[in-house]
Parts: C-alpha cells; structure tokens; sequence
C-alpha cells in the first residue's frame, strides 16, 4: 500500500491583488480635459466606509443594491482614511514597510470599502442617448469596482486616472457604487516613492456622460518655428471633429494643419490660445501654447534657445489632507513658485493632480512629467527580483507609462517624460522609454537611474557635489560617448531638510558658467508634517511605525502650513532672473537679463541710498531694453549732497512694473547691494579702572564678580552666564546622511564632547586699565581643547570684551560655532543694523539684506518641523535687545531665544520647547556652514570654521528697549 500527497492550490476573490497585471475592465487611457459642454456629475463628498484587517475579511454583499451600510462611518473623498481617525499612517524612505517577496503582500492588508448611493440630476441627459463613464483620478493602491451590483473591474497605478464604461448600467435614482480598496498590492511594489503610505481614494470621482459622437481620445500638436515665427497646429482625434482657434483665424478640420503667425509659448511667456474641439457630440474646450522641444547640439532647447531650469521637486501633499489636494492649494503652490523665481517642476515621483498641470500652462512653469514607478527597496538586495527587469511586470509598467503620456500629453508647459525614480535598470523601463518615444516624439525622455543614458535623452544626476558638477561641466565626467553628449541636469540637489540648503549661490554659479549645465531641481517642494493636535506636526514614527524614517519626509523648501521657509527665500535670490552688481568705484551697477526669453519690458528699476541702514534718498533707474544674456553697466546718481556720514550703501531692486497674474504690481523680482562706505569697526580706549569691593569688580559700566570675573550686569541690565560657545542645536545636514559616516558633523561632535564641553578657570587678573580672565574651554575624556582669554577695557561709558581663542591639541573637525553666550531677564523686542530680515548662515547668505531691522525674540525663531539650530541674522553691526546694545568688531551672527542650546539640541518637536524667563544670546564671531548633507554634500571647504587661532571684540552699552511695533 502506498501513501500518496496531493496539493491543493486555492484560488480566492482577492487574487487580483497580487496579480502583476495593471487590472481589467478599465478603458483605454486618453486625454484628460476638466470640462466640456456634455454633463459631468462629481461623486466627491460623503461616503459610507467599512475598514476590514485584511483583504477577504468581508465578501462583496455591500456592492449589492439594497445593502444597508447605515452603521458605517463617514469619510470624505477625495481623502485618506488613516488621516480620517482609521488606523495610522506609515512613512518609509525607500524600505518597504512590508517582506519583500514580489508579488506577495502581508495577509494584513487593510481594506476599506467605500459606499456611495447617488441620483442623477434631472437634467442629466436621457439614459438612453448615449454613455457614461466612470473616472477615478486617483486611488492608492488597489481598487475593485461595482455599480448597481455589476463587478467593473480592478485597477492599479494608484497616481493615474483610470475610466469604466457605465452608461448601460446607470438608472435615474439610487445608483449604488461600491470600491473596495486595499492599502497593499503587487502595485505597491512599484510604487516605493519616498513618502507616507495613505490609502483612499485621494483625487476625484466623477460620472462622465458621453453623447453620441462625443469626442474620446484626442492629440494637439502646436509646434513653432523660432526662424520664421510661426506655429503649426495639427489636432488628431479618434472622432472627426473641426477645430477653431478665432483669434488666430483657424478652422480646419481634425487631422489637418495650419501654420500661422503666433506668439510661442515659454514659462516666462506662456501665451496660451483658446480654442475648441467640435465633434458630432461634444465641444471641448482648448488651451493651445506653440513651443517646440529639441535636443540639438547637446543642448535642451525650446523654441530655438538653451533653457536653464530652476526647479523643484514637488510631491502632492496638505497637511491635513495628505495627497488630496483641492484646486485653491494647487494654485497657491504654483504662486508661491512664481513669486520665488522658480520656473520649473519636476513632479516627483509620480503625475500631479491633472489640474496642477492646467496651472502651469496658465501660469509658465516648465514641468518634468515622471511616472508612477519607483523600485527604490530593492535596492535592499542588490536590485534583486527587481520588477523592472522582471518581463512579466512589463505590461504593468507599459501601461503606467500610456496612462501619463495620454492624459498629459496636451499640456505646453510638459517639455520632458521621465520613466520615473529610483527604479535600477532593467528591461521594462527600455520598453516603457520605447513606447514613449513612438507616441510622442515631440518630447524628450528623461530617467536618472540608468549611468549609460541608454534609454534618455539627458544626463540626469541626484546630489552631485560641487567639484562633481563643475567636472561634468566642462566635460571631464567620463561615462558612455552617448552620455558625455548630453545635457547634464540636477533632477535632484540641494536636499532642504531642517536648516538649509547650504551651497545654492555656489550650485547656480556654476550652472551659469557652463552651457553642458541646464539647472536643477531643488528636493523639494514642502515639508510632508502631519497636523498633529499634540507635536504640531508629525513625521515618521509618531504614529507607532514599527519601521520608518523619522523627519526625512520633512526636507521641504515650504513647512507643512506652506508658509516659505528661509531655504525658499535664499533660492528666489540665488536664481533671480536679473543680475545686479556693481561696484562704487566708478558708480555704476551692472544689469544682466538672465532670463532665456523675455526681455526686461515687465520690470521696473529703481535706486535707494542708505547710511547705516537707513534710507536717505530714492529714485527710479533706467535701465535699457536688454534681451536675453545680455548685460549693460547702468550709471548710478551721485551720493546725495548732504548725506549724513557712516557706512553706505547703493540699494537697486527690479520690482513689477504692472499687475500679473501671478504677483501684484511693485513685486520684489530681483535685488543687489553695492557699498560705497565701508563701516568704522567700534573702539573703545581703556581709560577706566577695574575697582575692587564687597566680592564684585567694577570696570565702567560693567560689574563683574571678583573670584570668577564673570560678567554680572551692564549698567542696570543683569546679565548671567557669558562665556565662549562652540555647540548649536546639530541639523539635519550636520546630523549628515548614514551612507556618508566620515562626514557627519553632528555625530562627529557629540563623539568627541563639544555638546558637553567644561570650563576651566585658570586666573582672574586685574590690571591697571583691563580686567583679564584665562580660561580652558574642553570636553571630558578628551585632550584637545580651547585656551581662552577674555580681555574686559572700558572708556568709563561702554565696555568692549576681547576674545582670544588659542586651539589645543589634534583638532580633526571643524568647530559647529565659535562666539560667546549669555543670559538676559528681559527682552522682547530685537533691533539690528545688518543683515536680516530673515535667517542666514555662512552658505545660505544671499538673500540677507543689510539694512535696520527689528523683530520680537520669538519671531526670530524658524519654525523647523524637527528642532535644530535656526535663527541667526548674520552680518551684524550691532544689536538692541533687554536695554542692552552690542556692536562687533568685525561683524557677528546674532541668535537669540528663550531656552538654551541644550534644551533646543533635546527637542524633537517645537511642542517640546517651552519658554524659559532667560531670553540665551548668543554672539557669534564664525558659523559652520550648513550644506546640504542630510542626503547631498556637506559644506564645501571654505564653509568650514576650522579650529585655529582666533580674535574677536564686542562693545557692550546700555540702550532704551526698543518700543513695540
């Protein structure tokens, strides 16, 4: 007798989502257009929602007509319900947050089923003239489909639209839709997007009616001709139709072309034409922009010209909304954008909301289109299993390629198609850039993972450093002869996490230098904080994730409540379209267009000059009509007769001369400072004594304790505590990213105690006109450390303390900070003369203005989602705050803030820092730089505070506090 084992393989209702296909029942991807004159109904709103812990936990019943989901909650769509009080969010790099076993996802597999019983309007046309269609814009990660009980299908490719024919099925009243969604699929696994994992439908719902002849499917071709200034306009489409363009004269019929006289389209000067579609059902509204996409002599052209890009990397993401973005923020974000010199958008890591792109036609954004795929965990093992390399995925990828191309491929402002982010190499990505090329070759491809550049038609890299960058530049990259042809792209640089990016002005001097460099995309847009009723905002692990990334998902040029962090406004200066330097020798200032298009016609020029930051005379300047890379040297007025003496300075803005659409008339565009008069640095003569009694001495105004020489009070104003300070509140770029360990500052630091450093009194001399104190600043455990003299002199009014710094033993870091800091009982109000208004490091100093500024204590702080070192006014001459008055000698970075270091270095949250009753000042003579190096480099070399012999003075005086404001 034999035994024999038989295997059974069961096969459940949930096998699609592990299926690699992209779905079924879904109609052919097509254009996307917002309206027409044929009836559209949105679903959007109120759904009924059931949360199940795994994906066959509950059967299909609720899709059926009749079913009572009255006991079920509320969501809203479009929306996320982990956002919606049902379960959490997830945030992960580019760790899969699930065992990676392609195509298996966990048996925990969160699965919402959403109801939506709706009528149609009683205008909606007869059922039985014509169809509908059912169109979902977006839904993460996998969805199944029924309405009145009849299964539609199942889709994947959560960021792309996705359609079914329903008009057979529809009736007049108590239409029954149901989509059960589950949070994990095999198309998770293409979608690893650096982000937060949120479930849901998150774009719009909308019912489609379709009229007999309506128009399906259709391609605007509007190309220009720079040499004759001409557009050609050629419409295809899957249904005969005529196409007019009234103000250009044009009616031809579809398939047809024309060439006539227009103005092209650019993202300095998006001309759009209003247009239509007539087809035998459906008029359909049209926006046409003529520019024609080249790569012609290893250059990215459009219409003829080189362009530069000055972009950004823009995840979709509201605070509280997640990806589900409504129309008024999309256009916020695209302002904010005009208004901060941005002119391009690389839409990482998947296709915007549709909507987005219809504002970067309107408005003038150049837009890197990429795709929803991104593989970055399998970089785990090596790209091993690597799906798009992996034939049986091609098909899924293909189809997320078409569903892009198709829906986007009518907007101007497109000029490039990337494959998508961070997905190795690999079979399906040459076979998605293919199909690519043959349907649209009016475009270039654009894919950074591949070194060869295969598959691409530029060079793309992430987080070159400087030397890298300005190597490939001058074509000293190496690399395959197909690459060192191409134009070279930074798709990713300047990682603006916490406090940074360093090294902009230094990035974009060299993409100005060199034609091979055609600009880069800053990562990224904003901040991905969760609004959080107890931290604020949230970031990873603050919602129990058992894996996770922390504050990375918050390295945004904007904080989550899209107000523009101090990153945003050094970017708008450091890419400014007008250059303005001069110098006062010869009184004149240099203007240089640095747009690729427009001329100078919008702006208007004018003049300020100011003494010790205070305006004494202003004028316009007129400035010539300059085309594009062209420069004039523009003579300035002669200094005012009559101006008072001190430090002076040429202040030249170019501002809007009219209202845009974007910003209103007297908008800031671009800005430069020349100096005419170089500032006195502040003496004091040592005329006055240091006098002994009852345990304290006094030199002047200052009172100091006789056995420490601590400083005790200036005038009548105490102060508590001054002595050198070499640590701030580590960054994110200092904390430096863990692939790079040799180069993490922060770590470094705390490993060798400059958070914990102890201070030594070696003597206390009083001297016959200054009062000296010898100190040994050093870290327990270690040798190395810092000889300290303070040297106190007075004139009987002001006292001045020079700091001599004298390193010891083998230092191998750079200092974090070198100055002094003290404590004041009372300050509110800050004034100073230099730079401001806002904050400003070594590296991340452009857009400090020198003039007179004044700020509360409180409004001196940034608001960095994870707390780290922030707020220092660099440049300063001197400062009012508490009835106290500092002046440098030379200039110093001012910081100050109501709790310490220390207690700032602990937060993790701005919830964590409560206010103190000292406001901590710190003076400092040097910062360290910040670069970028929380994913990019760190600050380049002359950024670097290297501990060596220093000096520096500070004159201290009582002042009146500044009145409020």
């Amino acid at each position: 007798m034999s035994l024999s084992t038989h295997t059974v393989t069961t096969h459940t209702v949930t096998d699609y989502v592990e299926d690699v296909s992209p779905g079924s029942g879904a109609l052919p991807p097509r254009a996307w257009y917002a309206s027409s004159d044929a009836r559209s109904l949105s679903l959007n709103g109120g759904w009924r929602f059931r949360l199940s812990p795994t994906a066959d936990a509950e059967d299909d019943s609720f899709a059926e007509e009749g079913y009572d989901a009255g006991g079920w909650a509320t969501v809203q769509v479009p929306g996320h319900w982990v956002l919606q009080g049902h379960g959490a969010p997830i945030y992960t790099n580019h760790l899969y947050p699930f065992p990676v076993d392609p195509p298996r996802v966990p048996t925990e597999n969160p699965t919402g089923d959403h109801l939506r019983v709706f009528d149609l309007p009683q205008d909606w046309p007869d059922l039985a003239e014509g169809g509908a269609v059912l169109r979902f814009d977006g839904v993460e990660s996998c969805a199944r489909v029924w309405l009145n009980g009849t299964d539609l299908g199942a889709f994947k490719g959560s960021r792309l639209p996705h359609e079914f024919a329903v008009g057979h099925l529809l009736k007049t009243v108590d239409n029954v839709l149901a989509v059960r969604v589950h949070q994990w699929s095999a198309g998770s696994y293409l979608e690893d997007q650096d982000q937060w994992w949120l479930p849901g439908i998150f774009r719009d719902v909308t019912l489609l009616h379709r009229p007999a002849g309506s128009a399906l499917d259709f391609f605007v071709h509007a190309s220009y001709d720079h040499r004759a200034g001409t557009g050609t306009l050629r419409v295809d489409s899957d249904v005969t139709g005529r196409v007019t363009v009234p103000e250009l004269g044009i009616d031809l019929a579809t398939g047809e072309s024309a060439t006539v006289p227009v103005e092209p389209w650019s993202a300095e000067t998006p001309r759009l034409y209003t247009g239509e579609l007539a087809t035998e059902g459906e008029r359909v509204p049209l926006r046409i922009g003529f520019r024609t996409v080249a790569l012609r002599d290893g250059l990215i052209r459009v219409n003829g010209r080189p362009v530069l890009f000055k972009g950004v990397n823009r995840h979709e993401w509201h605070a509280e909304k997640g990806r589900a973005l409504d129309l008024a923020t999309m256009r916020e974000d695209v302002l904010l954008m005009k208004r901060h010199n941005v002119n391009a958008v690389r839409t990482s890591h998947y296709p915007p909301h549709p909507a987005f792109l219809d504002l970067c036609d309107e408005y003038g954004l150049w837009v890197i289109d990429e795709c929803d795929l991104e593989t970055h965990g399998f970089t785990e093992q090596g790209w091993r299993d690597n799906p798009v390399d992996d034939d049986r995925w091609t098909p899924a990828l293909l189809d997320r390629a078409a569903r892009m191309v198709e829906r986007d491929k009518n907007h101007p402002s497109i000029v490039l198609w990337s494959l998508g982010n961070e997905a190795g190499t690999g079979r399906g990505l040459t076979a998605m850039a293919q199909w690519i090329k043959n349907r649209d070759a009016s475009r270039l491809v654009h894919y950074e993972g591949d070194p060869t550049c295969r598959d691409t038609d530029v060079y793309a890299r992430m987080y070159a450093d400087h030397a890298e960058v300005e190597r490939i530049g001058q074509g000293l990259d190496g690399g395959t002869h197909k690459r060192r042809r191409l134009p070279f792209i930074q798709c990713e640089y300047a990682h603006a996490m916490g406090n940074g990016p360093g090294g902009l002005a230094d990035y974009q001097r060299l993409f100005e230098s060199y034609d091979r460099l055609q600009g880069g995309f800053v990562w990224e847009w904003i901040d991905h904080g969760i609004a959080h009723p107890e931290l604020g905002h949230a970031y990873g692990g603050d919602f129990g994730e058992e894996l996770h990334d922390g504050n990375f998902v918050c390295d945004g040029l904007l904080f989550p409540d899209r107000q523009p962090s101090p990153g945003l406004v050094e970017f708008k200066k450091v890419i400014e379209p007008v250059g303005i330097a001069g110098d006062a020798g010869d009184g004149t200032v240099r203007i240089t267009n640095k747009q690729d298009f427009a001329g100078l016609s919008a702006l208007a020029f004018s003049w300020s000059y100011e003494v010790e930051g205070e305006p004494v005379r202003s004028g316009t300047l007129p400035v010539p009509e300059l085309a594009p890379g062209e420069s004039a040297e523009v003579k300035l007025p002669a200094p005012p007769d009559g101006a008072p003496a001190g430090e002076a300075h040429w202040t030249v803005r170019a501002v809007l001369a009219a209202d845009t659409p974007w910003a209103p008339r007297d908008h800031v565009v671009a800005w430069g400072q020349v100096p005419v008069a170089q500032r006195q640095t502040p003496t004091v003569a040592a005329t006055a004594r240091p006098v002994s009694g009852d345990g304290v001495i006094s030199l002047g105004p200052g009172t100091f304790d006789a056995r420490t020489g601590a400083l005790t009070a200036v005038g009548g104003v105490p102060v508590r505590g001054l002595r050198l300070d070499v640590w701030r509140a580590t960054t994110d770029n200092d904390d430096g990213a863990p692939w790079q360990p040799d180069l993490r500052y922060g770590l470094l630091w705390r490993k060798l105690g400059l958070h914990r450093m102890r201070h030594r009194l070696d003597a206390v001399e009083r001297g016959a006109d200054a009062l000296t104190v010898r100190t040994r600043v050093a870290a327990a455990a270690r040798e190395m450390g810092l000889s300290t003299v303070y040297r106190w002199t007075s004139d009987g009014d002001r006292l001045q303390l020079t700091v001599s710094v004298t390193p010891e033993g083998d230092w191998t870091v750079p200092l974090p900070r070198l100055g002094v800091r003290f404590g004041l009982s009372a300050a509110d109000r800050v004034r100073w003369y230099g730079g401001g208004p806002g904050e400003a490091y070594p590296d991340s100093r452009t857009a400090s203005t020198v003039g007179r500024w004044q700020s509360t204590v409180d409004d001196l702080q940034t608001p960095y989602v994870r707390p780290q070192e922030n707020g220092a006014r660099a440049d300063v001459r001197w400062a009012e705050l508490g009835g106290l008055r500092v002046e440098g000698a030379p200039e110093f970075f001012l910081t100050a803030r109501r709790w310490t270091t220390e207690q700032l270095d602990a937060a993790t949250h701005r919830t964590d820092l409560v206010p103190g009753d000292t406001v901590w000042v710190n003076l400092d003579h040097a910062q360290h730089g910040l670069g970028s190096q929380s994913c990019g480099p760190g600050p380049l070399p002359r950024y670097h505070l290297r501990a060596e012999p220093a000096g520096f003075s500070f004159v201290f005086s009582t002042a009146p506090a500044p009145e409020a404001s």
